[in-house]
């Protein structure tokens, strides 16, 4: 059983018992009667070719209390544009699917770009940015449910706690953020255990108290790809291109919603897909580039709070950090040999010492550009300045879906 402590200021719903399969969505399916519910499902077209998308696509269906299911689908051409609306046509509930990759797509994309909006580098971060953008225009729509297409052991109650917290008006948070364990035969989640929770312990030792940090430190998996929020919220917050997409991300909401209103809620037990890899020859790629663009979002929302951040902050920060690391590395170890799990502490050290190469990449590049490569807007400013976008990014998606 998991423990039950309010620990911090983020209200954390632990998964205390396992409930009858269906009983929560029971409820969701009475409550999105009047708070109409999407899911943003972000996925490349090489996912559907793994064994996690047909897993996903079983459980979505015997989901019945989303309005529409929305896939996000990037880096596919058009026979596997069809492809992908066939596979997921089998699920009942609405699907609609924006090809990013397509003709017209790309036609908005180079609006957007002659508008001055710097949206020209790929990936994760723009098209969840570019397909919220098509949800947001449904005024109807209440919340949005976003999570990853790579989960190998999904159920339909990963969504249905995600979503639980937003929607239900007796608890009614605008923003519910999963966590869950990252463990097999050995731990996981190398980016957030050995990297961001030992940056941020560093950073909170050298600022004293810092509001933001304390927050950021609240958060049991801030770095997992499973949010649910409320519309009028994510009409407001901007999103990060980079890997600092989560991170830039808890900053917004901080930012914009009440810490009353935010929760974490655990949606598994376990969690099991894809491990990215570490490979210290090559810097811009994997969890060395995955560290660089944490390290430079925090250092980049910290300077925006007026903390400044001197040469001898970071060469105490490259310290404080191995120390804290080599901490983590000795708590990690002890829970590992107490449940019986594989602990390679040599690769656990090399892990922590090339996060140190990227700590100082991403200070190198801080130093050199301090406003790194921008935001991708909040969609109100987007209608601002092409005040008929929405409509035509409605029409592009229906256009597609009707091939």
């Amino acid at each position: 059983m998991a423990d039950f402590y309010q620990h911090g200021m983020i209200t954390t719903l632990q998964r205390l018992k396992e409930r009858p399969s269906g009983e929560i969505d029971e409820e969701l399916v009475a409550i999105t009667r009047k708070r109409d519910t999407v899911l943003l499902l972000p996925a490349l077209f090489s996912e559907f070719e793994t064994p996690s998308m047909p897993v996903i696509i079983e459980e979505l269906k015997k989901v019945r209390y989303l309005k529409r299911i929305v896939l996000s689908l990037d880096r596919a051409d058009e026979r596997q544009f069809q492809k992908a609306r066939k596979l997921m046509g089998e699920i009942p509930t609405e699907v609609v699917v924006v090809w990013h990759d397509g003709p017209r797509m790309q036609e908005l994309y180079r609006d957007l770009a002659a508008n001055d909006f710097n949206i020209q580098r790929p990936g994760k971060g723009r098209s969840v940015w570019m397909t919220l953008g098509y949800v947001l225009e449904d005024e109807d729509v209440y919340a949005i449910a976003l999570h990853d297409s790579d989960i190998l052991n999904y159920t339909r109650d990963f969504l249905s706690r995600l979503v639980y917290p937003v929607v239900h008006p007796a608890i009614d948070f605008e923003f519910s953020k999963g966590y869950y364990a990252r463990a097999g035969e050995r731990l996981y989640g190398r980016a957030t255990r050995l990297f961001y929770i030992p940056l941020i312990r560093a950073m909170k030792r050298i600022l004293n108290y810092n509001p933001f940090l304390d927050y950021l430190g609240n958060f049991r998996y801030p770095l997992s790809g499973e949010f649910a929020l409320i519309s009028t919220l994510a009409r407001s917050i901007r999103i990060s291109p980079t890997w600092g997409l989560e991170v830039s991300l808890l900053s917004e909401v901080y930012q914009r919603a009440s810490l009353n209103r935010i929760c974490q809620v655990e949606i598994t037990e376990s969690y099991e897909h894809k491990h990215q890899v570490l490979d210290k020859t090559n810097p811009d790629a994997g969890l060395i580039r995955m560290a660089t663009d944490i390290a430079e979002a925090l250092f980049r929302i910290l300077s925006q709070d007026g903390i400044v951040m001197s040469s001898s902050f970071f060469r105490t920060l490259f310290t404080a950090y191995i120390e804290e690391s080599r901490l983590v590395i000795e708590k990690y170890h002890a829970l590992s040999m107490i449940n019986g799990l594989s602990y390679d502490r040599h690769s656990e050290i090399e892990a922590a010492e090339a996060f140190v190469k990227s700590l100082q990449t991403a200070t190198e590049e801080f130093i050199r550009n301090p406003v790194g490569i921008p935001m991708l807007p909040a969609w109100v400013r987007v209608r601002a300045a092409i005040p008929d976008f929405s409509e035509r990014l409605t029409e592009a998606v229906r256009l597609d879906n009707s091939l």
